[in-house]
This record gives structure tokens, sequence and C-alpha cells, in this order.
């Protein structure tokens, strides 16, 4: 994401992983929730994306645009401080 974000905006976007603890950690209402979530994403990749199927979900909606496409038509929606834009999380 992190690469296509960099392309779409014309300046680079670095990933910033965080970990769940050190998510759970923010302080903010709903930061344990998402901690748990992110670990969960993490911990059981295979179970969580066996469950989520690209194929199924275009035959729904054929439609659905990529996210380097979605980027295409949204790029000038998003933004920016020059210097400033980092995508973070798990």
């Amino acid at each position: 994401m992190a690469a296509a974000l960099s392309r779409a905006l014309g300046e680079e976007v670095r990933y910033n992983a965080v970990s769940p603890e050190a998510y759970r950690g923010f302080g903010f209402p709903g930061a344990e929730d998402l901690g748990n979530m992110f670990q969960f994403k993490r911990d059981f990749e295979s179970v969580f994306c066996g469950a989520r199927s690209l194929v199924f979900s275009r035959g729904l909606n054929p439609s659905m645009k990529t996210f380097d496409a979605w980027l295409d038509e949204n790029r000038d929606r998003i933004p920016v401080e020059k210097g400033a834009r980092r995508v973070s999380g798990d």
C-alpha cells in the first residue's frame, strides 16, 4: 500500500510497523480493541484472508476496483502535508 500511495501521491510514503502490543498502549478509546484486531490479523492471517475471497467479492460486485484504480480516481481527495504523510498499522 505504501508503494502504491507513493506512486499516486508523487512522494515517498513509508510503512511504519506498529506491534499490536504497542497499539493497545496508545490510550485512545478503542486502542485496545484495534490492537486485538491487528494481533488476530497477524497471528491468523490465513484464517482471516481465507474467509474473504476476491473472486467471490468481484462476482458480487464486478465494478469493484483495485487499490491502484481507486487511487487513480481519488488521489486528489487525500489530504497531504508535504513530507509528513505516513501509513502505519499492522
